[in-house]
């Protein structure tokens, strides 16, 4: 039987792939995802997912299924990352509130038994109310955005800081479980 690994440490992730009832252990990438630059391209983000994937199937054995992803948040074709600073989680949600932006996932999945790779992006849409200083700064000091893309978890947002969405609610979480399939699918994975 072959295993399925996910190369993330994403407790969101993680419960996507648990709730779909995949059997899979976890080996997170170590691939430094510095970005060049911070103009989107799905190119980039695609290079990103498999760089996370061939990463830990480096690392693996030779019957095995590696997904690597990559999510980001996109406003006016600039991509928001990680913020690493409760002063920039602040500036990338003022910068967000408001505004319609996208959220790309990139998922690569390589079957090391028959040598295959699959990659789709899944691309969702958010807008945001405006927000307010206080809004902001709530969400900052009670929620961890340090770690998320764009600087918030849809998941744990509050009703009334967004308007609207479109597309997979799950892709803006982290992995879209229809790309999940369709990935799997393709590398001759049974669901």
């Amino acid at each position: 039987m072959v295993k399925l690994i996910l190369a993330s440490n994403s407790p969101r992730r993680k419960k996507i792939m648990s709730d779909l009832g995949l059997d899979f252990e976890i080996i997170p990438s170590n691939y430094d995802e510095k970005l060049e630059t911070d103009i989107f391209s799905y190119d980039l983000i695609e290079d990103l997912a498999t760089k996370k994937a061939l990463d830990v199937v480096k690392r693996t054995d030779k019957n095995a299924i590696v997904l690597g992803a990559d999510t980001v948040v996109v406003l006016h074709n600039k991509i928001l990352g990680k913020p690493h600073t409760k002063d920039n989680a602040f500036k990338m949600l003022k910068e967000l509130s408001g505004q319609t932006h996208s959220v790309v996932t990139s998922l690569c999945g390589i079957n090391t038994k028959i040598n295959r790779a699959a990659l789709i992006s899944t691309t969702s849409y958010v807008r945001f109310n405006e927000l307010t200083d206080e809004m902001i700064n709530y969400y900052v000091d009670t929620f961890n955005p340090l770690d998320k893309a764009g600087s918030y978890g849809i998941q744990e947002l509050p009703p009334n800081y967004i308007d609207k969405y479109e597309g997979s609610f799950e892709n803006i979480v982290g992995l879209d479980p229809d790309a999940i399939k369709k990935v799997l699918l393709q590398l001759d994975y049974k669901i």
